[in-house]
């Protein structure tokens, strides 16, 4: 069984990303894994910059990345509030993460994930009781 984990941007971006088929293989792997356990998280913010770098970076059409937000969004999606907002300033004071970080960091522990899946992070730090992973080490 998956434990409850939170997806970073990035570990979605390579699901669509052709140039790098080993990391596409693992996250498709991982998306496909957590919709069936029902473990997966995201948030609007996760959400949002999916489609910027899918339709930037990659190119993908607006109305197929719109549909994949669609689907993404059958995981759970945390919303975050003006708390959450206090608290990533706060992990980005004591922590060092970039605000955008700590924000998707205070998303995944206030989803009650033991994994946040990131490439952005360092790897198998654990902060408050979450975890990160790179899942393409």
């Amino acid at each position: 069984m998956s434990a409850r984990s939170f997806f970073d941007t990035n570990v979605l971006v390579y699901a669509d990303d052709k140039s790098a088929p080993a990391k596409r293989r693992r996250a498709i792997e991982l998306v496909a894994e957590h919709r069936r356990a029902g473990t997966g998280v995201v948030s609007l913010q996760v959400l949002q910059e999916y489609f910027v770098a899918a339709t930037r970076k990659l190119q993908v059409d607006a109305a197929t990345a719109r549909r994949k937000v669609e689907l993404l969004s059958e995981f759970d999606v945390a919303a975050p509030d003006l708390a959450d907002v206090l608290a990533a300033i706060d992990l980005h004071r004591l922590h060092g993460f970039s605000f955008w970080d700590a924000l998707v960091f205070r998303a995944a522990r206030q989803s009650g994930c033991s994994v946040l899946l990131s490439e952005d992070f360092q790897d198998r730090r654990e902060v408050d009781g979450v975890r990160i992973v790179n899942p393409f080490r």
